[in-house]
């Protein structure tokens, strides 16, 4: 049976994504081609040798359009002859990115593929694709009459519903913080973290370490307006800049190898990539996806909660990995064990494939066998992913 297998994972420091942030003056086509570059450098691979890059971008358009996975790949320094494709699952992009080539691996498609993912939200700003535009059509204004929510509307209406208070999710945002911060100072992100030519970013830009409860508590809600208060009166107004990711830039990318591929390569695999699932759920809650799909990629692994050593959830919203822990009764000290995207950042088409980065740093520097991550995704999706750790 054919394997899919991890041989190498980077990712550029996450930037502020707005005018002024250090990745703000980098093309995102060069962005994302300096990731490739560099996985294609550091595992001493022909890049000839590359079947296909499968990449993440969420904001499709203008300078990320055109099928921007191409570009970066001809910009790195790739063959004409490789080809590559831009796919859209939301904020899971480049995680369903990491799962076709995965999957296409095991099925024979692939031997030597690259899944990696870009959004530059300095320059194409979030939503952007479809301002201005009706993007569901009146097939889905009949489904849902009352109409659909923006995501801030559905981590409030989670809060509210799953009882969540506004210090709870502050708390939890100030330790995604001061986490992410001691990773970075213990150097547990080094080994993963490539710095950008001509970008003065050594860190991830929206770290905080000095952020606390007190400090977030003097924030105000993003998204009360009087409209969705008429509408959803049992809301707190809980969810503020500070328990939320932010805006960013970013790119990462996954090198991954058929398991005989690798070994005839001389390449050494670090991780096996060991189930994976993809959910539709409520498209007005859409964030609490990640909970069937959580419960389906461990059914599909045969593997129980207990059994896993460390998990990536992403932080969109401080609610929705409350939700999450919650439902599944996880352990905290397991999940985002070096800070998650409330610090570290959302660059929303590069962040599955910045997950899987950490995932497996956690992984090797814990000890752990089995990682689990998932990521909700707008329009009530979510994918989950557990990779299992090969080697000492």
């Amino acid at each position: 049976m054919r394997e899919a297998v991890i041989v190498d994972v980077v990712r550029t420091p996450i930037g502020r994504g707005k005018p002024g942030g250090a990745l703000a003056g980098v093309h995102p086509v060069d962005l994302h081609a300096h990731v490739l570059r560099s996985l294609v450098a550091r595992t001493g691979i022909d890049p000839a040798a590359v079947d296909d890059v499968v990449s993440g971008a969420v904001g499709q358009i203008g300078e990320q359009s055109s099928n921007t996975a191409r570009w970066a790949a001809l910009a790195a320094g790739l063959p004409e002859s490789v080809p590559a494709v831009t796919v859209d699952r939301q904020c899971g992009s480049s995680q369903q990115a990491v799962h076709f080539a995965a999957q296409g691996v095991i099925a024979g498609a692939y031997d030597l593929v690259i899944a990696s993912g870009v959004e530059s939200m300095s320059r194409v700003p979030i939503g952007s694709q479809w301002a201005g535009h009706d993007p569901f059509g009146s097939g889905v204004a009949a489904l849902y009459p009352d109409g659909l929510v923006p995501q801030g509307i559905s981590a409030e209406l989670i809060a509210a519903r799953r009882g969540l208070s506004r210090a709870r999710l502050d708390e939890f945002a100030a330790r995604s913080h001061h986490r992410a911060a001691a990773a970075w100072s213990s150097g547990r992100f080094d080994a993963e973290v490539v710095r950008v030519d001509g970008a003065p970013l050594a860190v991830d830009e929206s770290v905080r370490p000095d952020t606390s409860v007190e400090v977030l508590a003097g924030l105000k809600p993003s998204f009360w307006a009087d409209a969705w208060e008429r509408r959803f009166p049992e809301i707190g107004w809980h969810v503020t800049a500070g328990n939320s990711s932010p805006v960013n830039d970013g790119a990462a990318a996954v090198l991954i190898a058929e398991a005989q591929t690798a070994r005839r390569l001389g390449l050494r695999p670090r991780a096996r990539l060991h189930a994976f699932a993809v959910v539709g759920d409520d498209p007005l809650l859409m964030l609490l996806g990640i909970v069937p799909a959580t419960r389906k990629v461990l059914d599909r692994a045969g593997l129980a909660l207990a059994d896993i050593d460390a998990f990536e959830v992403n932080e969109a919203f401080a609610s929705v990995v409350l939700a999450w822990l919650d439902e599944t009764g996880a352990d905290p000290a397991k999940v985002n064990v070096n800070g998650g995207a409330t610090a570290i950042g959302h660059p929303l088409g590069a962040s599955g494939a910045r997950l899987m980065t950490t995932l497996l740093s956690v992984l090797e520097q814990t000890g752990g066998r089995y990682g689990l991550q998932t990521m909700c995704e707008a329009g009530g999706l979510a994918n989950a992913t557990v990779i299992e750790r090969l080697g000492p």
